[in-house]
């Protein structure tokens, strides 16, 4: 399985980004994706995941109302739409494949999940 992150950058508070990260290796279709981010000097935290199945997706409470989840099975790639960023948001970026198929989705709080990880992009929020 290999992941590949891309979309990160230096963007001001209130900006926007997406990030994209795209997959092979296995039938992306029947895997729960998400996203995870890590701070300098914290642990890696949940921010959203979404599940094999259509609609079913769950955003950290930090970030929900400001990002969106998404997927398009046709291209093998999960996307992370973020907007009115703050400098808090600033972290390495992680997208992670479930190594289940058909497993139930990540929830909010999740830590020590079995997946599949991407090589992080680096988010900025400058102030």
């Amino acid at each position: 399985v290999q992941l590949q992150a891309s979309g990160g950058g230096l963007v001001q508070v209130g900006g926007s980004l997406r990030l994209s990260c795209a997959a092979s290796g296995r039938t992306f279709r029947f895997y729960g994706m998400g996203w995870f981010r890590q701070a300098p000097g914290k642990e890696r935290e949940f921010v959203a995941a979404i599940g094999w199945t259509v609609g079913n997706t769950y955003y950290a409470d930090s970030v929900k109302g400001r990002f969106t989840i998404s997927r398009d099975n046709t291209k093998n790639t999960v996307y992370l739409q973020m907007s009115s960023l703050k400098p808090e948001d600033t972290a390495v970026y992680y997208c992670a494949q479930d190594t289940r198929s058909y497993g139930s989705t990540w929830r909010p709080g999740s830590m020590d999940v079995n997946a599949y990880w991407g090589q992080g992009t680096q988010v900025t929020v400058s102030s």
